[in-house]
Order: structure tokens, then sequence, then C-alpha cells
């Protein structure tokens, strides 16, 4: 029998020429191309970050922070500079969702039933990750604490805080470098395998995982900007870019990476007191030293610094491929209505 909607599509894009949708260099049948979505998103970013470096050389101050400058952060200067960088980022995002016609959450924070629960999952993860982690720097001797640092009713204050100011951070990473970007990206390097290689197989997964590379440690190499940081450090944060890179590639969804991103930075900065990324949380639990050489202890730029990460971050993966539930739709799906209309067979073959 044949369907009423194959029928209809030769009819549907017959009638006149101004029903068709554009095909140019700047639009396809599916709206704005990627390549520019990507390249106007990179300039709305941009614009903060170019004001920020001419307004540092007016007032005679250096833009990046200085390496060998002691960095220790208030937490209310943190919670509210990383809650106020993710409302740009969403702001960002929300403008190309409505030039692309989509919905802002579309970019990984929505489409996902149990959200909350995700994001609870994660955090606990990410919480006995880093204990981990710290149990396994304490037990071989290449972390020492030393004492508390906070009475019980400050702790409570202060964790409460933190806790505000790290799920910042963990919202405003992901969105950043697996949001928009993320999507947009894997969209343009699939047009560019389809035309460099036509017949290619799994387009959509090499794309993403290409992205997922790049951008991974594009974020490792933003983290050489802290003041502490290291090589090894580096590394590292590239390969929890894959690790949350993963879980998005699972689910369609940035909810389980936020909570567990946010849980483990939060962890090893007030809970445990130790470095990250080479910077000090000021009333911090617990006051703790490195010790030992840095590729094993952290030094300077905390447990992510050492290679003991490594294993614990292989731990994570193995949980999230065996609970994280495979509800992703494609990264390279077309959901506008009246594109759906227009090119019946286009949405069916992404689909």
């Amino acid at each position: 029998m044949t369907e009423p909607s194959q029928t209809a599509a030769p009819s549907d894009l017959t009638t006149t020429g101004s029903e068709l949708p554009p095909n140019n260099l700047f639009f396809g049948p599916h709206g704005l191309r990627p390549f520019w979505g990507l390249l106007l998103y990179l300039v709305i970013l941009a614009v903060p970050i170019v004001l920020f470096v001419v307004a540092s050389h007016l007032a005679g101050q250096k833009a990046l922070p200085d390496k060998n400058a002691p960095h220790e952060i208030p937490a209310m200067t943190m919670a509210i500079g990383e809650w106020l960088e993710f409302g740009f980022i969403f702001f960002a995002t929300w403008i190309m969702s409505r030039i692309e016609h989509r919905n802002v959450v579309d970019y990984g924070l929505g489409r996902t039933p149990h959200r909350a629960r995700w994001l609870l999952i994660g955090a606990l993860l990410g919480l006995i990750a880093q204990s981990l982690l710290i149990l396994i720097l304490w037990s071989t001797r290449h972390l020492v604490i030393d004492r508390v640092l906070l009475r019980p009713f400050a702790a409570v204050g202060y964790g409460l805080l933190w806790a505000i100011g790290f799920l910042g951070v963990g919202f405003f990473e992901e969105f950043l470098f697996r949001g928009y970007l993320q999507f947009t990206l894997t969209r343009c390097l699939a047009d560019l395998v389809r035309y460099l290689a036509p017949t290619a197989r799994s387009v959509e997964a090499i794309s993403f995982w290409t992205t997922a590379i790049l951008v991974s440690f594009g974020f490792g190499f933003v983290h050489s900007l802290n003041p502490g940081e290291s090589p090894i450090g580096q590394i590292c944060a590239g390969c929890a870019g894959l690790m949350f890179a993963f879980a998005l590639w699972r689910t369609g969804s940035l909810w389980w990476a936020v909570g567990l991103h946010a849980a483990w930075d939060w962890a090893q900065s007030f809970l445990f007191g130790v470095a990250d990324s080479g910077g000090m949380s000021e009333h911090r639990l617990l006051s703790t030293r490195p010790v030992g050489p840095a590729w094993l202890s952290g030094g300077a730029t905390g447990p992510e610094g050492s290679i003991y990460v490594l294993p614990v971050m292989v731990v994570l993966v193995l949980i999230a491929a065996f609970t994280l539930p495979r509800t992703r739709t494609s990264f390279l799906s077309y959901p506008a209505p009246e594109e759906t209309q227009l090119m019946p067979e286009v949405n069916s073959a992404e689909g």
C-alpha cells in the first residue's frame, strides 16, 4: 500500500518556485547552513572577550592571570561569575535557536526524561569518584590531610554556597563546550564528510567524535590559562571532555555530565581542599598538601594533574556505558515543522 505522504511529496515540491526552500551559499533546505551558524555563534561569544581585553589594556592591567601569582578564589565571586557566564552562553544559544527555528534546550538541555534524576546520579558519581581519587592519593602517601579549617555551622554555609557555584561551573562549561558548539560543528563536519566521501557509512559517528576530540582537547588547552596547570592536567581535562561527550552521545543530554562535573569540582575544591586546575578555594573544609612527584601527586595542579585520575575516569566511562540509557535522537536531524512538510524525504533519511 502506498503511503499518503509519499504520493503527496512530489506535488508539494513542484507547485511554485517560491514554496521551495532556498539553496545557496548561506542557506540550504534546512535554513542557515551550519558553518555560518557556527561562525555567527563564535562571533557572539568573542564580543565580551574582546571587550575584556580592551578594558584590561586601557586600565593598564594584564588580561590573563599571572601563572606565578597566588590564586585563591572567593566563593561568592566564583558563584556569581559562573552563573553570569552560563547566562550569556544560554542567551547566545537562544539567539542561534531563533535563527535555526529550534528550541534553545535542543542543544543538550532538554528532550530527556527524568532530567533531575540524571543530574543527581551524575552528582553522586562525581562525589564518589573524587573521594576514590583522594583515597588513592592519601593511601599512596601522595596527599597529606593536615586539619579541618571550618566549624560545623560555617562548613554547612560555605558548602552550600560552593555547591551553587560549582553547579554554575557544570552548566557553563558543559553548555559551552558540548552544547551548540558540539551540535553545530558535528553538522558542519557531516557536510564535509558527505562531500569528500558521498558513500561513507556512519557519517554521524565520524563527525560527532571528530568534533568531540577537537572540542575536548580544546577544553584541555583552555585549562593552560589557569595558574598552576600542568601538561598532565591538560591531558586529563581533555580525557574528561571525552567522557562527558560519551554521555552526550548515549543520551543526547548534558544533565548527567553537568551533575558529575559540578560534584567532582565541589568535592576537590571545598570538601577535600585540594587544588582544582591550579586554583585553591577560600573557606574550604580541609587543609591538604601534595607530597612527592607532581605526575603522581598532582602537585600545584591538584588531583587532576595526577595520572591516578585516568583509571578513575575509565571506571566512570564503564559505569556510563552500562547505566546511561540510549535515548538520543540524531544530532543531524532538522526538527522544524515547515521543513518536515517541504522536505519529507530528507527528514526520513536523517531520522
